[in-house]
């Protein structure tokens, strides 16, 4: 697509008609979604029209965005619209909007992809509402509500409402999945509940480039299935390896059919060689039909898992946290959400 061209489904709006937050995006489907739910929540704030862009090459073809190729969105504009503006702030992305995040941190902080607060360089100033910048860009690798939490409190659209309520809409307003994946989801959960609607167990294991305690996900899933005998049991991992294991273990587990490296290489990635909106696709589907779910076996370090306890609205009676106890983890979590 060429600069200025409008993606199908995305309103015109010219440079200097008006002020936007432009969302860039870096990192797997949990965190971009969870960042840009910050963002979105930013842009309320700031009374900017939001533009979430994700040309960065991880979910479809390098310079295509991808978010409106997975979700239906509400109109918004084509972030092509914004790559030429020169009133941006932070001000290294004026004359560079056309980049991506990975990009630009590649080409200026090289060693910094890992740094918890390099994310400052590249985002607007989340202490302040009033940059006068026509643009202003919102890029971070995880939610940052702990930034934002005094605004949201004295703001009357925000006030009084939980952080996770204020998500749970924001993920209803703006990422809603396209029709194929729906239908996914739908036909998993009828081949899962069966005629008699049995109630569903959910169980994420990430296990590539971070790996949660095996052990303590199929303690608590067989602690689970003795509470509801003949429950049936939805698995959503990264990893061939584990997904073989808990299959040979636990009778009767579904999955839903994706891709899976047999090496136990991280899945996604910009330099990827297979259908990456294909395979978005498909974990999008795991990620809905664990939100469905009547319980769900998880680690909170992980926001896939996150974000499909908050799209299903489960709270702490219907998820056991495999990681709830691992103070490192819990700490690590707490302060990223506030630095």
């Amino acid at each position: 697509m060429k600069i200025g061209q409008v993606a199908p489904g995305a309103t015109a709006v010219p440079v200097g008609s008006g002020r936007a937050l432009v969302i860039k995006a870096k990192g797997g489907l949990g965190n971009r979604m969870l960042s840009a739910l910050t963002g979105l929540a930013f842009a309320e704030l700031t009374g900017r029209a939001p533009v979430i862009d994700w040309r960065d090459g991880t979910y479809g073809p390098l310079g295509v965005n991808a978010y409106p190729l997975l979700f239906e969105a509400p109109p918004l504009t084509a972030p092509e619209c914004f790559d030429a503006a020169q009133s941006v702030t932070p001000a290294i992305w004026s004359g560079q909007m056309g980049e991506d995040a990975i990009a630009m941190i590649s080409r200026n902080d090289p060693n910094s992809h890992s740094s918890p607060t390099i994310y400052r360089k590249y985002c607007v100033d989340l202490s302040r509402l009033d940059a006068p910048e026509e643009v202003a860009v919102f890029w971070s690798y995880l939610p940052k509500f702990g930034r934002i939490a005094g605004h949201l409190r004295r703001h009357p659209a925000f006030a009084g409402r939980p952080i996770e309520a204020v998500m749970q809409d924001l993920l209803t307003r703006y990422f809603t999945p396209n029709a194929r994946i729906r239908a996914r989801v739908e036909a998993i959960l009828a081949e899962a509940r069966g005629p008699a609607g049995r109630p569903l167990i959910g169980v994420h294991i990430r296990y590539t480039d971070r790996k949660i305690p095996l052990g303590k996900v199929k303690a608590a899933l067989r602690r689970r299935i003795a509470e509801r005998p003949g429950a049936a049991i939805f698995l959503a991992t990264d990893n061939a390896a584990v997904q073989a294991e808990m299959r040979a273990e636990f009778e009767g587990i579904v999955v839903a059919p994706k891709y899976l490296p047999e090496d136990g290489a991280r899945l996604h990635s910009e330099h990827a060689t297979f259908d990456k909106t294909a395979e978005a696709e498909s974990a999008l589907v795991d990620m809905w039909v664990l939100g469905r779910a009547d319980h769900l076996i998880y680690s909170k370090h992980s926001s896939f898992s996150v974000t499909s306890a908050l799209l299903g609205g489960l709270g702490p009676g219907r998820i056991d946290d495999v990681d709830r106890f691992n103070l490192p983890v819990v700490v690590k979590r707490l302060v990223q959400n506030h630095v």
